[in-house]
C-alpha cells in the first residue's frame, strides 16, 4: 500500500493529501528558518546604506546608487558608486540611523557620537551608465546580469513560509520592546530561530524556537550569572516568544532556548563586524525558495537585484491571492545593458490550476517585466528602502512595500478562466 502511495504520488496529476492517510505518515519533515535584529551587525549596516540610497532618491529620483558599508570596533566605512544630483551628509545618515537602532553607548555595542565614520563613494562607470540609461534610441536596460526570485505560499495571510514569518516577528517584537521601555534592559544586538513540523507540506506544530539576545550587564542587580540567565530567559519567553507563537494557532512543544551561551552582553559591530548584503536569506524567504545572485540594501531600482525580486515576489503573490496555485516560484534573469529578460518562469510545485507553462505565458503576458516597467509599476523611485533593512523585505504588508499589494488578482482569475 505504500509503495502504491509514492507510485500515485508521483503523477503528474496527483496532488499533496490525495491519499491523506498514508501521505500524512510519509511526508513529515522540520523546516528551519531565522531573523536578526536591526541591531545585528549587518543589519546595521543594510539600514545605513538603504538610508544614503532614500536620501539620495529623496534629493534626485534619478539617483544611481550602489553603496556598501562595513561596521566594526569603533569604525563605520561607507564605500560605493553614485551618480546623482543629490548632495547628502553621509556622516550624519550614519550618526543618525546608529541613533534610531539604538547605538548611543559603546558599552551596547557603539556609540554614534565619537564612532569612526569613513566615506569612499565614486563616481559610477560611464560604460555602465551608458547601457542602463533610458534614451530617443535605447530603452533602459538592466543595471547588471543576474538572476532573481520570488516566491510565495498560502501557509500565512501574508502568503510567507511560516518559519520565515515568525521569525520576523520575533526579532522585530525585541526591538519593539526594547524601544518602549518593557524591556529597556534589552540590547540592540539579536536573533530568532523557528524550526516548523510540517505533514504533507502543511505546517502543523512549532517544535523548536531560539532567540538570542544582547542585555545589559546584571550581575550585579541578581548576584550571579546563573540568575541572570534566568531572568532573561523567563522574561524573553513570557514576554516575546509566546505572544508570537500563539498568534500562528500552531501546536508548540514549549521546547525554548533563550541565550544559549549563558549570557549575551557583548554585542553590535564592536563585537562582530558588519557588511551590507550578508543577510539575504534573511531579507528573502528563509530558505524556503532559492536566492538569486545578489543582496538588495544598498542598491537603487535600476538595479534588477532589487527591483527584479520585488516584481518576482509580486507576481508570485497574485497567483497565489487569485487562487491560481497554493505556492509558487518565479524566475527572472537578465544581462547587463539589455531591457527584456533572458529568461523567466512560474513554477507552481504541482499546486496550479493550469500547467506551469500557461501560467508562465499568462504572467507574462500582463506583467512588466523589463526594468522601467517594473520601476514605474510599482513606483521604486521613491524613498522607502530604510523600512526593507530588517524583519524582511516580503511579507509586510505596509503601504509602501507596493510589491506585496494584491491588485492584480481580479485580472489574472479572468483571464485564467478564459485560457482553461
Amino acid at each position: 500500500l505504500n509503495l502504491l502511495a509514492v507510485k500515485i504520488s508521483r503523477l503528474p496529476w496527483a496532488k499533496p493529501g490525495q491519499i491523506r492517510g498514508i501521505e500524512n505518515n510519509m511526508s513529515k519533515f522540520t523546516f528551519t528558518s531565522e531573523s536578526v535584529t536591526e541591531g545585528h551587525p549587518d543589519k546595521v549596516c543594510d539600514a545605513i546604506s538603504d538610508a544614503i540610497v532614500d536620501s539620495l532618491l529623496h534629493e534626485d529620483k534619478d539617483s544611481h546608487i550602489a553603496c556598501e558599508t562595513l561596521a566594526t570596533k569603533n569604525l563605520v566605512v561607507v564605500s560605493g558608486e553614485v551618480r546623482s544630483k543629490g548632495n547628502i551628509d553621509v556622516e550624519k545618515i550614519v550618526r543618525d540611523t546608529l541613533e534610531d537602532i539604538g547605538y548611543t553607548d559603546s558599552n551596547r555595542g557603539m556609540d554614534n557620537k565619537s564612532v569612526d565614520i569613513m566615506i569612499k563613494v565614486q563616481e559610477q562607470s560611464t560604460e555602465i551608465a551608458q547601457g542602463v540609461d533610458q534614451s530617443e534610441d535605447h530603452e533602459q536596460g538592466a543595471g547588471d546580469q543576474g538572476l532573481m526570485f520570488g516566491y510565495a505560499c498560502n501557509e500565512t495571510a501574508e502568503l510567507m513560509p511560516m518559519p520565515i514569518y515568525l521569525a520576523h516577528r520575533l526579532t522585530e517584537r525585541l526591538s519593539i520592546l526594547r524601544k518602549d521601555g518593557t524591556l529597556p534592559w534589552l540590547g540592540p544586538d539579536g536573533k530568532s530561530q523557528v524550526s516548523v513540523d510540517y505533514v504533507n507540506g502543511i505546517p502543523t506544530s512549532i517544535s523548536k524556537v531560539v532567540i538570542a539576545t544582547q542585555h545589559d550587564d546584571m550581575i550585579e542587580k541578581f548576584g550571579t550569572e546563573e540568575l541572570e540567565h534566568r531572568f532573561v530567559q523567563e522574561e524573553v519567553i513570557e514576554k516575546v516568544i509566546k505572544p508570537i507563537i500563539e498568534k500562528s494557532g500552531l501546536k508548540t512543544s514549549d521546547s525554548f532556548i533563550v541565550n544559549g551561551t549563558g549570557r549575551f552582553v557583548f554585542g553590535g559591530p564592536d563585537a562582530d563586524t558588519g557588511l551590507t548584503g550578508r543577510k539575504i536569506i534573511v531579507d528573502t524567504y528563509g530558505g524556503a525558495a532559492p536566492h538569486g545572485g545578489g543582496a538588495f540594501s544598498g542598491k537603487d531600482p535600476s538595479k534588477v537585484d532589487r527591483s527584479a525580486a520585488y516584481m518576482a515576489r509580486y507576481i508570485a503573490k497574485n497567483i497565489v491571492a487569485a487562487k491560481l496555485a497554493d505556492k509558487c516560484e518565479v524566475q527572472f534573469s537578465y544581462s547587463i545593458g539589455i531591457a527584456d529578460p533572458t529568461s523567466f518562469y512560474v513554477k507552481t510545485f504541482g499546486t496550479g490550476i493550469m500547467s506551469d507553462e500557461k501560467l508562465t505565458e499568462l504572467a507574462r503576458s500582463i506583467f512588466p517585466l523589463k526594468p522601467a516597467g517594473i520601476i514605474d509599476h510599482l513606483n521604486l523611485k521613491y524613498p522607502r528602502y530604510r523600512q526593507t533593512a530588517a524583519y524582511g523585505h516580503f511579507g509586510r504588508e505596509e503601504e509602501l512595500f507596493t510589491w506585496e499589494q494584491t491588485d492584480m488578482v481580479d485580472k489574472l482569475q479572468l483571464i485564467a478562466n478564459e485560457r482553461k
